[in-house]
């Protein structure tokens, strides 16, 4: 009693159904055994209450005592095929003889002798004249004799490790395909043994799909291609069509001992409809002539099986030149890319999430990612040019086409899918790539596999494949690399050249040194470029420069070339390698922008990194860079490292989605973070000169207000940023004046003085007295001023002041103070008025550089952005006090609150916003082109430079004078409005 207590004990910890175990163990089969090992031995397999009762039942069937005989190694064997296999244990217990073929073998190489195996079996059945029946049956009993022998092979090998499964996979299925072509053969034997006459025709049986590329699975379809030869062509087709119906026969067809696996030929030309044998000849006429892409796709796994191996090796031989060139098909890769969604529109609906080789983040997607890339890449690599999925990996991560890590990652999932595939089927030997739902079946399947839940491990793989499938398989090289003549992808320099000149470099020989720089040598930057390189020629030569899109293009890899992440993001990204071929074409200001700030270049693959980050989100991270420095130096290079980095994400958007006006706010906001890093700096330092006690108040409260276009939050690349400084004494007078002071050079020189980072400057000169006023006044003293001595300019120039730093409470003062001053009740008097209309003549006169035609001056010229701005700004000092939607700093705005107010007609509204934006978009657009200042006020002869910026601006090539008449002709329309509202 007390030992069945023990066992009962041990049988729960150990897993199984105590109660029905113990009952089973106690039937007179295993008298004699050990009990506690017996369990102990169980409870390591897949299912340790099946094994238990497969088993039971063999100890009770004739074949009793030789289980009891085996020795250790093959009693585990037995045991763990009894708990994984209810189809091979049925097998066992039916057929002792079965237990001899509990050997295990080394993987790798599982069974070298298996082909001379069957052909002696078959041989000596036909030697003996046993009946055709009984022949077949024999060739199916040993079929499934030498599968059980890879199934221990397979079981033992994944018993011995937690990853083994996935380890041993490969070789289970190479030996799978290798038996399935062994029995193939020896059909074949049996079938000439049953029509003499065709043995003489030279016949082979080519492998397809998963067995050509030996990748079986246990149970599955098995595709073939039958081919022959022969002087009298048809007298062969038709002695080998019998020799090929009758293997078909002899494996598929019902019998008295069950059809071992389908045999399909339906990947022949022409498929059900065409003859099921043709000779080479007609293989290769109909492949030449009327075969689709897919049909070639299929050829790559071709692998001659059974029958004349020399003719399949010469069907092979000459089958593969349409693999290599399928390709160059038009929308080839975008007809596959087709072809796998069909494949997974086509899963059932109740099986799709549980598809485990149809479904998303299933086999297919691994297998159709792999194959696609060794289609576009293989023409020129023989390196790819292999059948396996796995081996196909290996090839493209050798040869830089996918990354090491991604390429490990795939096969790693691919072995584990294979595996879960494997032992889904050996349960029943049903076909099936359903993963189950039944609690008892994940659990075996999770033991099988050695994980803990292999539901969240496939569900994890499935969704991990999916995103490398996505990330791979759609990749915009590819079509592109797809399109490309074989001698282009090479880089053959006669070639290249010949290309460079046609699609539009200036200098091919410039060229094509670039070219040989950067591809160069064996290492896997050089792999990568030379992938990269032929496709991104075409996307420089899309771009106005494609000879300065290259050149930057070299020299941004070289500087960047040693990161672990640049190549593999233009290689791998879906945008980044176009986009950035586009901004290197196009922009001197970007290229160097990017080349100064590496981490830009992996914007190019993300919409939300090229989008204006907030007023808010940059104070915050403003706040955040200052509280970790407490260097001056390292604070100073903080900010203006912001401001910098902005400035590039608003260049970035601007070449690549259109020069947009609205990108004016990004540069100001910018400024306007700068401006505040800069005044918390000084006022830092200004308190340690000082000597103020921590916590005491400043001697002044101190505030920066905005002016001009800064004002406006209408910036430019190159714009100074206008301000004012105003205190307000909280102590002593002098030592308010001189702490504000230090303040407003302090903010100057962090903003200007020799960094590593940009400068912005600062111009006080619209300050009251202009350069001649002092450079801070109180508040006390602006009221004065304003109330004495302003003059019409210093009202028109107010129109622009906004807050941008310092003191809240001193800032919404100071607006309080200026508001009746640029919006003056009652609007402006005559005086006003004819000074005003004085100041604009004069600005044009006097201002306008020499030699430069007044209609092509951008910011002076006539209808340029002054004309326009002088318009909205003598119309707001008119109207706003009695229009508060005319008070704001931003021009555009301004005149569309004075168009409804009725101060400008709609079409003259249109032509002063049409004006000012497209002249503002060609300004940035000369910066963003030229990198030089000094050029963008004036728009360009024409040339080079007039059409990349025309072409920046969105219009065609050859549309560089079309884009110069549409500038002219709005910046006329614009000048007639301003006429008719200064000089009415």
């Amino acid at each position: 009693m007390r030992e069945a207590t023990s066992l009962r004990s041990e049988l729960a910890r150990r897993g199984f159904d105590a109660s029905r175990a113990l009952r089973f163990l106690s039937s007179p089969a295993f008298a004699g055994l050990e009990l506690p090992d017996v369990v102990a031995d169980l409870s390591s397999t897949a299912d340790p209450d099946a094994a238990l009762l497969n088993l039971l039942r063999l100890l009770d069937s004739p074949g009793g005592p030789a289980a009891r005989g085996l020795d250790r190694g093959r009693w585990l064997s037995l045991l763990r095929v009894l708990g994984a296999s209810q189809y091979f244990a049925d097998h066992l217990i039916a057929d002792a003889s079965l237990l001899d073929a509990l050997t295990p073998h080394t993987p790798g190489e599982p069974y070298p002798e298996v082909y001379e195996r069957v052909l002696d079996v078959v041989r000596e059945l036909t030697r003996r004249d046993h009946t055709t029946a009984e022949a077949v049956v024999a060739l199916r009993r040993l079929y499934r004799r030498e599968l059980l022998t890879i199934v221990v092979l397979d079981l033992d090998t994944a018993a011995g490790a937690p990853d083994g499964a996935r380890q041993v996979m490969p070789a289970v299925s190479a030996a799978i395909a290798t038996l399935v072509g062994a029995t193939l053969n020896g059909a074949l034997e049996l079938a000439r043994h049953i029509h003499p006459d065709a043995a003489s025709h030279p016949f082979s049986i080519i492998a397809m799909g998963k067995t050509g590329a030996e990748e079986l699975n246990y149970i599955s379809d098995v595709d073939v291609i039958y081919v022959c030869d022969g002087a009298d062509e048809t007298a062969a087709v038709a002695a080998t069509t019998s020799l090929a119906t009758t293997v078909t026969k002899i494996v598929s067809e019902a019998g008295p001992e069950p059809p071992l696996w389908p045999l399909d030929a339906n990947l022949r030309p022409e498929g059900k409809d065409g003859p099921l044998v043709r000779t080479l000849d007609s293989h290769i006429a109909y492949y030449r002539r009327w075969a689709k892409t897919w049909e070639f796709q299929a050829l790559l796994k071709a692998r001659p099986v059974a029958g004349d191996i020399a003719l399949g090796d010469r069907y092979v031989a000459a089958t593969q030149p349409f693999v290599w060139s399928a390709v160059e098909r038009e929308n080839f890769v975008e007809d596959s890319q087709a072809m796998r969604r069909r494949v997974e529109d086509h899963v059932r609906a109740r099986d799709a999430e549980r598809q485990l080789k149809l479904g998303k983040g299933g086999l297919r997607d691994v297998e159709f990612t792999v194959q696609l890339l060794q289609l576009v890449h293989g023409r020129t690599d023989p390196e790819l040019r292999v059948r396996g999925t796995l081996p196909a990996l290996e090839a493209l991560a050798r040869g830089g086409y996918v990354g090491r890590a991604e390429a490990a990652e795939l096969a790693d999932c691919y072995r584990f899918l294979r595996a879960l595939e494997h032992r889904i089927q050996l349960h029943r030997m049903r076909r099936s790539h359903v993963v189950p739902t039944r609690p008892e079946d994940l659990r075996r399947l999770s033991r099988l596999l050695g994980v803990d839940d292999v539901d969240s491990a496939w569900l994890a793989t499935r969704r991990r494949v999916r995103e490398l499938h996505e990330a791979i398989f759609y990749r915009p090289l590819l079509p592109h690399t797809a399109r490309l003549a074989p001698q282009d992808i090479a880089l053959d320099p006669t070639a290249a050249t010949a290309r460079l000149k046609a699609i539009g470099y200036r200098d091919p020989a410039g060229a094509l040194r670039h070219i040989s720089a950067l591809t160069e040598g064996m290492t896997r930057r050089a792999q990568i470029q030379r992938h990269l390189l032929p496709v991104m020629l075409g996307w420089f030569a899309d771009g106005p420069d494609p000879d300065a899109g290259l050149l930057s293009f070299r020299t941004l890899s070289e500087e960047l070339g040693q990161t672990h992440w640049y190549l593999k993001l233009l290689r791998d990204s879906g945008t980044a390698g176009v986009r950035l071929a586009q901004v290197l074409s196009s922009s001197a200001y970007a290229t160097v922008a990017m080349s100064r700030l590496p981490e830009s270049v992996t914007w190019l693959d993300d919409e939300a990194d090229l989008q204006p980050r907030s007023p808010e989100s940059l104070l915050r991270e403003l706040d955040a860079l200052l509280v970790r420095r407490d260097d001056r130096q390292q604070a100073v290079e903080a900010v203006r490292y912001l401001r910098r980095r902005e400035l590039t994400r608003a260049a970035l958007g601007d070449v690549l989605d259109g020069v947009d006006p609205a990108r004016a706010r990004m540069i100001s906001d910018a400024a306007d973070v700068a401006i505040v890093g800069a005044l918390r700096i000084a006022r830092h330092f200004a308190r340690l000169e000082f000597g103020l006690p921590a916590g005491s108040p400043d001697p002044a409260r101190f505030a920066i207000v905005a002016m001009g276009r800064l004002g406006g939050q209408e910036m430019n690349y190159a714009s100074d940023a206008d301000v004012v400084f105003v205190y307000e004494p909280v102590s002593d007078d002098q030592v308010a004046v001189d702490f504000a002071m230090k303040l407003a050079t302090g903010v100057r020189t962090v903003l200007t003085e020799p960094s590593a980072e940009p400068a912005l400057a600062i111009d006080a000169d619209l300050r009251p007295e202009g350069r001649r006023g002092p450079l801070v006044r109180s508040l006390a003293s602006y009221a004065e001023y304003y109330q004495r001595w302003v003059e019409p300019w210093e009202c028109q120039a107010l129109l622009k002041a906004r807050p941008v730093a310092g003191d809240v409470d001193l800032l919404a003062r100071f607006v309080g103070l200026i508001d009746p001053v640029r919006y003056r009740p009652g609007g402006i008097d005559e005086a006003t008025v004819v000074s005003v209309r004085r100041m604009k003549a004069r600005v044009e006169a006097e201002r306008m550089p020499r030699g430069v035609p007044p209609n092509r001056h951008l910011k002076l010229g006539r209808g340029g952005l002054t004309d326009v701005e002088f318009t909205a700004q003598f119309l707001q000092l008119q109207l706003a006090h009695a229009h508060p939607g005319m008070r704001t700093t931003q021009t555009i705005p301004a005149l569309e609150a004075a168009w409804r107010a009725g101060a400008l007609s709609g079409p003259d509204f249109e032509a002063l916003r049409n004006a000012w934006e497209l002249a503002s978009r060609v300004r940035d657009a000369i910066m963003l082109v030229t990198n030089k200042p000094q050029k963008s006020d004036v728009l360009p002869r024409v040339g080079r430079e007039l059409t990349v910026v025309s072409r920046m601006l969105g219009y065609p090539p050859g549309s560089s004078l079309d884009f110069e008449e549409d500038y002219l002709r709005t910046a006329r329309r614009a000048r007639r409005v301003v006429e008719s509202v200064f000089f009415p």
